[in-house]
């Protein structure tokens, strides 16, 4: 089984969101980093020296290869990533290999084997 990593940046208001949106597109689970930050084409607001930006989470998604364009896609659309700049960006990465998901291979096989 080969997996891809999703590596999500979100506004944390949104980080429940994302992640059950990621689960109902075939994800499995996923681990949330809180409190990061980031910034875009613009540079943040400050007010008399605090920066005035919304916090960021990092959610981190390993996922059966087949299912993470459809994954993607689906917490694209739920977070506007496309609609509305600032809102979130999200990227796959390839993963060479992966210990510690042998208790979900069966479950993903099952999930792939129908979606596909």
């Amino acid at each position: 089984m080969h997996f891809k990593l999703i590596v999500a940046f979100v506004e944390d208001n949104k980080t429940d969101e994302i992640m059950e949106a990621a689960r109902a597109a075939g994800a499995t689970g996923c681990t949330v980093i809180n409190n990061a930050r980031g910034e875009g084409l613009e540079e943040n607001k400050s007010f008399f020296g605090l920066t005035l930006s919304s916090q960021r989470d990092v959610v981190l998604l390993l996922v059966e290869e087949h299912l993470s364009r459809k994954i993607l896609e689906h917490i694209g659309s739920v977070g506007q990533f496309d609609e509305k700049p600032g809102t979130g960006i999200a990227v796959v990465i390839d993963v060479e290999d992966a210990i510690g998901v042998v208790h979900q291979s069966k479950e993903l096989g099952e999930i792939v084997e129908e979606r596909i």
